[in-house]
C-alpha cells in the first residue's frame, strides 16, 4: 500500500494526483493563503481568484513552453464538448480527421453534424492497434485543420512524438499531455480534459494559436465561442475555480520536478517495468498496441486465458490494486500509469503479474 493508505489507483480517469498536491489542497480547501474562505467559495471575480487564474496560466505556459502568440483557455465540458465546439468555430465547410481509437470515432461523429469531416485514416481494419505515419496520408486541399488524437486512452496507442505535415493541425491530448516535453508551435490547437494529467474532473485545458479566433464566425453561441472565451479570460460565466486551482498547484509540482524531460524519464521507466512484464510472461498476458506505438499512459493487455481475467482483477484489488478492468471494447485489462502514478504501484503490479502467472501456468 503505499502513503496515507491510499491504494494504487489504475483508473484511466479521473486519474491519480501528486500526493504534494492534494497535500497542498488540504492545506488550503478551508482558508486559501489567509483570504478566509475556500477557493470552492471565493468569488471568480476576486482579487483572490484572479491571482490564482493567472498564476495557473503563467506556470502552465512555462511548463509547457506556450509561445507569445497562443491563447491559454481553461473551459468546461470535458474534452468531449471540445469535439463540437472546435467544429462549430473552426470547421468552415470542412476538415480531415485521423482516427486511432475510440475518442477519434467520436470526435469525428461530432464533427459530422457541422460539416463535412473527412475520415482520412481509420485504423479499424487493425483493431485500433496503431498509428499511421501522418505525412503518408492524403489530405483535402480545402480542409480548415486535421485533427488527431495523440493517445487513445482505450486502445492504449501513441504517436510517441510531435508531427509535422506543413498543416493546421489539432491535437486532442487529453490522456498525455506533459507526459513528454512538446513543441505547442507545431499545432494550430491542443486540448486536454483535465482529469488525466492535470488535476481533477471540471475543467479542459485548450491552448489556441491567436490567429485562429479572427477565423470564427459571428453569432455562436458565447458559451461555445472561443473569441469570448479568449477575451474574458475564461471568465464569461463562472469557471470550475477549484478544478483551475487544482491544475495549478499540478503545474507548480511538474516544475518543481524539473519539468516535462524530468517526467519522461520517469514515465519511460515505469512503462518500461509493465510492459516487460508483459513481454516476458512466455505469452501469459499478451498487450494490444503495436510496439512502436504502445503508450506510456494507459497499458491495456490480455491473459491468455480469459477464464483467469476476471480473478486476476480480483486478487489485484485485494492486494490494493484498483481499477485494473479493461475497457468493454477491447476487454482484458488496463493499467493507467499517468505522470502523477507512482513508480512503487507498477513495481507492485508487475511483481502481481509474475506471481498470478506461475500460480496460474
Amino acid at each position: 500500500m503505499s502513503a496515507y493508505d491510499r491504494v494504487y489507483n489504475f483508473s484511466a480517469g479521473p486519474g491519480v494526483l501528486p500526493v504534494p498536491v492534494l497535500e497542498q489542497a488540504r492545506e488550503d480547501i478551508l482558508n486559501w493563503q489567509g483570504s478566509g474562505t475556500s477557493v470552492m467559495e471565493m468569488s471568480h471575480r476576486s482579487k483572490e481568484f484572479t491571482s490564482i487564474i493567472e498564476q495557473a496560466e503563467a506556470d502552465c505556459r512555462a511548463v509547457y513552453g506556450v509561445p507569445d502568440n497562443y491563447k491559454v483557455l481553461f473551459l468546461q465540458g470535458g474534452a468531449s464538448l471540445q469535439f463540437t465546439m472546435l467544429a462549430m468555430n473552426l470547421m468552415h465547410g470542412e476538415a480531415d480527421y485521423v482516427t486511432t481509437g475510440s475518442w477519434g470515432k467520436k470526435a469525428i461523429a461530432s464533427a459530422k453534424l457541422h460539416g463535412t469531416a473527412n475520415n482520412v485514416y481509420d485504423a479499424k481494419e487493425f483493431n485500433y492497434d496503431r498509428c499511421p505515419d501522418l505525412n503518408s496520408l492524403d489530405y483535402s486541399d480545402s480542409a480548415s485543420f486535421v485533427h488527431f488524437t495523440m493517445n487513445e486512452t482505450i486502445q492504449g496507442v501513441d504517436y510517441g512524438a510531435d508531427p509535422s505535415i506543413g498543416k493546421d493541425l489539432v491535437c486532442d491530448m487529453s490522456s498525455n499531455i506533459g507526459c513528454r516535453p512538446f513543441d505547442v508551435s507545431k499545432y494550430a490547437m491542443i486540448y486536454a480534459g483535465a482529469q488525466k494529467n492535470l488535476g481533477p474532473a471540471g475543467t479542459t485545458l485548450v491552448i489556441l494559436r491567436e490567429d485562429l479566433l479572427d477565423r470564427i464566425p459571428e453569432n455562436l453561441p458565447p458559451m461555445l465561442d472561443y473569441k469570448v472565451q479568449a477575451d474574458s479570460g475564461s471568465l464569461y460565466n463562472t469557471p470550475p475555480c477549484w478544478a483551475i486551482y487544482m491544475c495549478g498547484l499540478v503545474f507548480k509540482h511538474l516544475l518543481s520536478l524539473g519539468g516535462l524531460e524530468a517526467v519522461e524519464k520517469n514515465n519511460r521507466a515505469k512503462a518500461d517495468l509493465l510492459y516487460s512484464a508483459i513481454d516476458n510472461s512466455n505469452g501469459f498476458y499478451g498487450g494490444h498496441a503495436q510496439l512502436p506505438f504502445r503508450s506510456t499512459m494507459n497499458v491495456p493487455f490480455v491473459l491468455t486465458n480469459d477464464d483467469l481475467t476476471g480473478e486476476f482483477i480480483k486478487e489485484a484489488g485485494e492486494n490494493g490494486m484498483i481499477q485494473l478492468k479493461g475497457h468493454r471494447s477491447v476487454g482484458g485489462c488496463r493499467a493507467s500509469i499517468y505522470n502523477a502514478f507512482p513508480i512503487d504501484g507498477v513495481e507492485a503490479l508487475a511483481q502481481f503479474m509474475g506471481d498470478f502467472a506461475q500460480r496460474n501456468s
